[in-house]
């Protein structure tokens, strides 16, 4: 039988490694793989990391995330990007520029803590956030603490998660989705380009294994978008997916278990 010879759409991850396999570079190529696409990356961190929380960060040099990056892009090309644990400013402002020259939607999602707690993002890289990331952004996809931190917003209520859009899409993303799920109640997140407004509700799953969660969901919005659809398409596909995921996470060592990034090709079975 001949193999086929098309190539899926390509999608370039640059984000953190988690040893734990839940979150970072590894839930993203997951995802990658789960819809379909060639997932690529750059590594801009090592985290030593597990279901209790991470034990240790080294950060790659600047040299060394520029040099990854320019080798999958100028030979291989890329359809999206997404980014995730860019812990320094100069870490920061080095993708920002390498984005801003790339042709091809970027999916940021500005990790600043684990799902255990523990910072990922240096206090002072956040005006690189606002000022060089974010404007490069095709979707920004932070969770209310994300928002906290980035524009001292603190969202208690619906209401609260548009004033919070407002004060990103004021930074240049082109699109924001920020993510409810910490409020009380049914999750709602809110997609949302200044004009247009999609909330996006899902049933709360009663299930603590979540690993991952945020970098699945920016990871699968980038998918969507390699495979040319309209942001609110992919970001409905992506929540659609990272639901099923969430129904899905199962217990992995002492503490919170990761998603199920193949929880479709389970059922499927």
């Amino acid at each position: 039988m001949p193999i086929s010879s098309a190539v899926p759409p390509r999608v370039l991850t640059v984000a953190g490694s988690d040893s734990g396999g839940g979150a970072g570079i590894q839930a993203d190529l997951k995802t990658m793989l789960a819809f379909g696409t060639h997932g690529m990356s750059v590594l801009t961190a090592v985290t030593a990391q597990n279901s209790l929380g991470v034990q240790g960060a080294w950060e790659l040099p600047p040299e060394a995330v520029r040099a990854q990056y320019r080798s999958v892009v100028d030979d291989i090309g890329v359809s999206a990007v997404k980014t995730g644990m860019l812990s320094s400013a100069v870490l920061v402002e080095t993708v920002a520029a390498l984005i801003a020259g790339t042709d091809a939607p970027a999916v940021v999602d500005p990790v600043g803590v684990s799902k255990h707690g523990d910072p990922l993002l240096a206090a002072e890289a956040l005006d690189s956030v606002r000022t060089k990331l974010l404007p490069v952004a095709t979707v920004a996809t932070p969770n209310l603490d994300e928002v906290a931190q980035i524009t001292g917003v603190r969202v208690t209520d619906e209401a609260g998660m548009r004033r919070a859009a407002a004060e990103l899409l004021g930074l240049g993303p082109r699109w924001v989705v920020i993510k409810g799920g910490h409020l009380p109640g049914d999750p709602v997140d809110l997609l949302t380009d200044g004009t247009e407004e999609h909330w996006l509700r899902a049933p709360r799953h009663d299930n603590r294994h979540t690993h991952g969660t945020g970098c699945t969901l920016a990871s699968a919005i980038a998918c969507g978008l390699a495979r040319g659809q309209d942001v609110p398409t992919a970001v409905r596909a992506a929540k659609s997916y990272v639901t099923g995921a969430i129904a899905a996470g199962f217990a992995l060592g002492a503490g919170i278990g990761p998603v199920d990034h193949g929880w479709q090709l389970r059922n499927a079975g």
